[in-house]
């Protein structure tokens, strides 16, 4: 149930609570790729960094594993579906044309009173839907808000095309949004598109398979979100030092390798997941935060620099204080 209007004083900072993943088990291997396409593991890891990804299979819908990961990350924050808001599920592949994914997803979770959308932003997807969760609670307008990167771009792949077979993997990552510590929360992001270049990737509504020109899609890619981190660093007033980690869609590893060493960003504090995801689109980004967290790399309080470029173009950029809930010494700006 959404939660009514309350004073400017008295509103929240918005925070990450909790976070929540959740992988098919079919495993597709560059060994198997290898087996019936042109290359090789050699050449797949070192143009992309990608060593497996994992599929659907027919039979399984990506409500189910969306729910799963949605699931997760209420288990992590300590909440109960009846508390959820909103669900904002971002997505390029949901189940079905309409209706959206959302709704099957919070029937899964008994999530009974929320507002449930699905938001299309392609790789960037998942932090539209993030600025909008801490817009929502900012206003008062809603107290938790689940948040969900999901695809099954398994679904839209052209298996017989050596160049972007390797690329891609179904996934699901959610996070749960609510009230923190006050302090710097999630902050001000930034965005971007340009439709000029909407040619260079995309898929066709009656030819379901993703098109896309590598080279210009890499070049663009890390231009754009090397500039989206330097102006969202400069809008909130934090320096590349102070960021404790950072997430770039993992599209691929040389164009994550390229933004980081763009911005000077020490390679330890870089998440390189795309290794056992491929490009997961939407989800990349918090399949990624789930990773990190499991593996010790981030903290209650820690400071969350992310950034995503995909089909559009659209680009998007954003700060988040990490599981914020209680007081964090202050860090100097």
């Amino acid at each position: 149930m959404t939660a009514p209007t309350t004073p400017s004083a008295a509103r929240p900072t918005p925070t990450i609570l909790g976070v929540g993943a959740a992988l098919p088990a079919q495993l597709i291997t560059n060994a198997q790729l290898v087996a019936r396409l042109d290359t090789s593991d050699e050449w797949i890891v070192r143009r992309t960094g990608i060593r497996e990804r994992r599929h659907l299979e027919a039979a399984e819908s990506l409500a189910a594993l969306t729910a799963t990961a949605c699931a997760g990350a209420l288990d992590d924050a300590g909440h109960q579906a009846a508390e959820v808001d909103h669900l904002i599920i971002a997505t390029i592949t949901p189940d079905r044309l309409t209706p959206g994914l959302a709704p099957a997803v919070a029937a899964r979770l008994g999530a009974e009173h929320a507002g449930v959308v699905d938001i299309n932003a392609a790789c960037a997807g998942f932090l539209y839907g993030l600025d909008q969760a801490a817009a929502l609670i900012e206003s008062g307008r809603a107290r938790h808000v689940l948040v969900c990167g999901a695809e099954a771009l398994s679904r839209i792949t052209d298996h017989e095309d050596r160049a972007t077979a390797v690329l891609f993997g179904d996934g699901a990552g959610a996070v749960l949004v609510g009230p923190g510590a006050p302090g710097r929360g999630i902050g001000a992001f930034e965005f971007g598109y340009d439709d000029g270049l909407a040619d260079t990737l995309y898929a066709e509504r009656d030819v379901r398979r993703l098109q896309m020109a590598g080279q210009q899609v890499y070049r663009h890619a890390v231009a754009r979100m090397t500039e989206a981190t330097q102006q969202v660093l400069a809008r909130n007033g934090v320096s590349v030092a102070e960021v404790d980690y950072f997430v770039a869609h993992q599209a691929n590893a040389r164009i994550v390798s390229a933004v980081a060493d763009a911005l000077g960003v020490p390679h330890e504090k870089v998440s390189f997941n795309v290794e056992w995801t491929a490009n997961t689109s939407a989800a990349s980004i918090p399949l990624a935060l789930a990773a990190a967290e499991r593996d010790g790399l981030l903290a209650p309080g820690s400071l969350v620099g992310m950034v995503a470029f995909g089909a559009g173009f659209v680009w998007a950029a954003g700060l988040a204080s990490w599981k914020d809930t209680v007081t964090q010494p202050q860090r100097s700006t």
